[in-house]
């Protein structure tokens, strides 16, 4: 039992720095998201997006994807 103390304090600063870690990705992905409504509230487009774009109108021609 003369090591509790270390191991008290090993466990609570894992417990802090891990739960640290998920509040800031919590957040970061909170920020993110927004971001990217702003960007699409703009009307700046994924680039995902175009290639389903591309599948829904088969008329294209491989000049006008290119470009």
């Amino acid at each position: 039992m003369e090591h509790f103390g270390f191991i008290l304090a090993s466990y609570l600063s894992t417990g802090l720095i891990i739960g640290a870690v998920a509040l800031w990705l919590i957040l970061d992905h909170k920020k993110q998201k927004s971001a990217l409504q702003a960007l699409e509230a703009r009307g700046v487009r994924r680039r995902s997006q175009s290639a389903t774009d591309d599948r829904a109108n088969p008329t294209r021609t491989s000049e006008q994807v290119t470009k």
